[in-house]
């Protein structure tokens, strides 16, 4: 589309078109919990959680937006690969590198891992140390959606963190890579139990955030994918030049700090970043629903959080799995590591 006023008659035709899809969508139920999380798993021994977590989060983000993406980014990486077990957050060993080191982490926020670090410090301080850090994680995700601007949904808790982190073949392997197409990114994330809808929901995590020349510029050089808007293109260029990778651009280059549905627009104009997301617009399967997420921003916040509360349950610890870390970036020792018996309900702690 060309000018703005196409763009708007295209919106208000496929508004008319995709009224059934909406409103079947609409009626998506909460997902099922899995066994062991619970809506009020911290009630009791740490009723000022989300609180610390907002409060703190507020203020890091008075000081630099950025780092919202950074934290939702971390909480895919760590979900998507062995699961939510905050294995992302180990740093490696001398018996060898850990998920950190894997390619596609290599671009994570360092600073994000310190926010999540300075999270542990500030909930240990004021409840013990009973709140795992694959917990902290969920819940930095999700208050960096809202805090940016997006919704705001409940987070199930009762997460134990792993006891090991996963090798860079696992890594690689589970993680969607940015120049795969909506074909590929279907079936990869079918094996987790998503559909095509959650595929296009939790791609709009891209409305905030930025991405390195090199995950791009093969879509400029040698020959531009004729699926970019030309004009975009030369922009891309101007700041990744062909002999030099080192460079970064927004997402979203309509509202790049503000978690909206801007992102799907975006695609609509053939001005997706990376081929990951513009083919979501050109595959007949997730073009529609790419579409009505670009009509409605209420649809897309309401897929969104129910995609993201699917994530946050996918393979978690619980109960006397795995452990409650003292720092989120190593094991505990093993002559201090005392075992949790946590109910489910409450989150009311016996030691043994």
């Amino acid at each position: 589309m060309t000018s703005s006023a196409s763009f708007i008659s295209l919106l208000f035709l496929s508004s008319l078109i995709l009224g059934s899809h909406l409103s079947l969508t609409r009626a998506q139920p909460t997902p099922p919990l899995v066994g062991g999380l619970s809506w009020t798993f911290h009630r009791t021994n740490c009723p000022n959680l989300e609180t610390i977590v907002r409060d703190y989060l507020r203020q890091v983000f008075r000081d630099d937006i950025g780092q919202a993406a950074g934290l939702l980014r971390i909480h895919f990486h760590d979900c998507f690969v062995q699961g939510c077990d905050g294995s992302v957050l180990l740093a490696g060993s001398a018996s060898g590198p850990g998920e950190q080191e894997a390619p596609p982490n290599l671009t994570l926020r360092p600073q994000a891992f310190t926010i999540i670090n300075e999270l542990r410090n500030r909930i240990h301080r004021a409840c013990g140390q009973i709140v795992s850090c694959s917990d902290i994680t969920a819940l930095a995700a999700r208050d960096s959606v809202f805090l940016s601007g997006g919704p705001d949904y409940r987070v199930p808790l009762g997460r134990r963190d792993g006891l090991t982190f996963a090798t860079r073949d696992a890594t690689l392997e589970n993680l969607p890579f940015f120049g795969s197409t909506a074909r590929e990114l279907i079936a990869s994330v079918a094996t987790k139990g998503f559909d095509a809808t959650d595929l296009v929901a939790i791609s709009g995590g891209h409305t905030i955030g930025r991405g390195n020349c090199g995950s791009f510029t093969a879509r400029l050089y040698p020959n531009q994918d004729v699926n970019m808007d030309q004009t975009y293109a030369k922009n891309l260029k101007r700041i990744c030049p062909a002999l030099n990778s080192n460079g970064t651009t927004v997402l979203d280059i309509r509202t790049p700090n503000i978690f909206d549905n801007r992102y799907y627009v975006d695609l609509m104009n053939r001005q997706g970043l990376f081929m990951s997301d513009q083919d979501l617009y050109t595959d007949r399967t997730t073009r529609p629903i790419v579409t009505s997420f670009a009509i409605n921003q209420t649809l897309f916040y309401e897929r969104f959080a129910f995609s993201m509360i699917k994530i946050g349950m996918l393979d978690v610890l619980t109960g006397t799995q795995g452990e409650v870390r003292a720092d989120c970036s190593r094991r505990n020792a093993a002559r201090t590591y005392v075992t949790t018996l946590v109910d489910d309900q409450e989150g009311e702690i016996a030691s043994f």
